[in-house]
């Protein structure tokens, strides 16, 4: 681990990998430490933002012993995703990689994934552990519009979108499960480090 500032009032936190990285804003989060106002986990950093006031010194000797909490890391329970496997795509990806519907699916559906990290809208993770058979181009021309619920996948990864968006990933399916809930706390279904299953659901 190696702790950079980064300017006057945040931390940036070098970590050996993703793992870590989870691990880490995990634990930062569970701790409340004092000064801390926002914490921002990437792939192998972690930006630890404080208050103006905060003593970073203090603050960075402290960083490297804080314990994860229970019910995290590659051990906890994953966050189940039920998909009707219907997209638009789903043909497409299909003779992309060579394999039948079916099999795009089964593949889809019995990988086990986890969130790297949120970007591009509010909710949207980005999880690894796509079977390497699936990894095919995102779409040459985005659409404008893509639904909320969309399950999808796109180079190494895969993902749901929490809102409609515009978007060039490849539709597999669709899901009912909210993402993204303002009312909820927090308001992401999804967190860095969190584990995903998809489940196929037949459609209504």
């Amino acid at each position: 681990m190696r702790i950079l500032r980064a300017g006057d009032a945040a931390l940036l936190v070098e970590t050996g990998g993703l793992t870590d990285a989870h691990r880490l804003d995990a634990a930062i989060r569970a701790a409340r430490l004092p000064g801390v106002v926002d914490v921002v986990p990437g792939e192998r950093t972690v930006l630890v933002v404080t208050e103006p006031s905060a003593d970073l010194d203090r603050l960075a000797a402290r960083l490297p012993d804080l314990p994860p909490p229970p019910g995290t890391g590659p051990d906890a329970e994953p966050v189940e995703i039920p998909v009707v496997y219907d997209g638009e795509d789903l043909g497409e990806v299909a003779a992309l990689t060579g394999l039948g519907r079916e099999e795009v699916v089964r593949r889809h559906c019995s990988a086990s994934y986890t969130v790297a990290y949120l970007g591009f809208s509010p909710g949207f993770g980005y999880l690894t552990g796509l079977d390497p058979a699936l990894r095919v181009p995102r779409r040459a021309s985005p659409r404008t519009a893509v639904p909320a619920g969309s399950v999808a996948i796109a180079g190494p990864y895969a993902a749901v979108y929490p809102s409609p968006s515009p978007g060039g990933w490849r539709l597999l399916g669709r899901s009912e499960r909210v993402l993204w809930d303002v009312t909820r706390d927090p308001p992401s279904l999804l967190r860095p480090g969190t584990r995903v299953r998809f489940v196929p659901e037949a459609a209504p």
